[in-house]
């Protein structure tokens, strides 16, 4: 197994130590936020699909599949598996990956899994399992998110397909059909050039600091890799503005409170989509990390935005 440098938190937070950054509409030491997070996503963990459905109405659903699909995974796929046969790689080598970055829960990567597996002509009502040719990967920063996705993920594929986090080398590179690794989207334990595709939904507005996880997502794709982004974002219509700020701030704590018990995490969920980047800011960011043919689609009239870009 090749292996990477580990984090180094010390440095970290020495490079954090008089640098402010914000957590909602707070201005916090950038060393506190990511505790600061951590404790909104432990807190909402076990409901936080169920809010999903209730704060979107059931849309982050229909956004979700829209972006596995904008990854064309089948064709993707079929130009691995062929370029893999022609070099004649070993059977037992994965040779498409796809990581899947705050994906704790597996929203978005069981619904890549489903697509590799349809794709690969999976047998329906047997155990699903992903040809060694293709794994997927999650990584998220928060035990509790990864408990979910785990528990789910030994339900729907069982556990010859899945790797948790004790089953995993810190550094190593996947070896399961899918496989979840507890870490840092700034500091990824996995080697350069390690995947093909990488997304992050919902996730890169929490993170400390984004464009260091834009960096890391261009250090571990292939080249020819192609990097997904989806995040809540800013309408430019100032009516649906003005009706998405009034249910945001009205309607979500409040939902949050009574169906999860917790306002104040919803309120910090509603903030950070405030002060998140608008759609050219981040195309700038991501474009400035070296990507190139970076664009954006607008869904819902720019409440849901898709970043892409591509290593090159």
């Amino acid at each position: 197994m090749r292996s990477l440098r580990a984090p180094r938190p010390a440095m970290q937070a020495a490079l954090f130590s008089t640098e402010q950054t914000h957590f909602g509409f707070k201005d916090v030491p950038k060393e506190e936020k990511a505790g600061l997070v951590g404790g909104v996503f432990s807190s909402v963990a076990s409901s936080y699909d169920v809010m999903n459905d209730l704060m979107s109405a059931g849309l982050h659903r229909v956004w979700k599949d829209q972006l596995v699909a904008s990854l064309s995974l089948p064709a993707t796929l079929r130009y691995h598996l062929g370029e893999a046969k022609n070099s004649g790689e070993v059977a037992d080598s994965p040779h498409f990956r796809h990581l899947d970055v705050a994906g704790g829960t597996g929203d978005v990567s069981f619904r890549v899994m489903d697509v590799i597996n349809d794709t690969l002509d999976q047998t329906a009502g047997s155990p699903t399992r992903l040809p060694p040719p293709a794994s997927v990967t999650i990584i998220d920063i928060n035990p509790d998110m990864l408990t979910v996705g785990e528990e789910r993920a030994l339900s729907r594929y069982g556990p010859s397909n899945v790797a948790v986090r004790s089953d995993v080398e810190f550094g190593s590179e996947p070896e399961k059909p899918l496989n979840f690794y507890e870490g840092d989207a700034q500091y990824l334990p996995f080697p350069s050039d390690t995947f093909d595709t990488y997304t992050i939904t919902f996730g890169l507005r929490n993170v400390t600091d984004p464009t260091l996880a834009i960096r890391e997502a261009y250090r571990v794709l292939r080249k020819g890799g192609r990097l997904k982004i989806m995040e809540f974002s800013h309408p430019k219509n100032g009516f649906v503005g003005e009706i998405y700020d009034k249910y945001s701030f009205s309607v979500i704590p409040a939902m949050g409170e009574v169906v999860a018990g917790d306002r104040e995490s919803y309120q910090y969920l509603v903030e950070s989509i405030r002060k998140w980047d608008k759609q050219e800011a981040l195309m700038e960011r991501i474009e400035k990390e070296g990507f190139v043919g970076v664009k954006y689609e607008d869904i819902n009239l720019g409440v849901v935005a898709v970043h892409e870009g591509w290593k090159m």
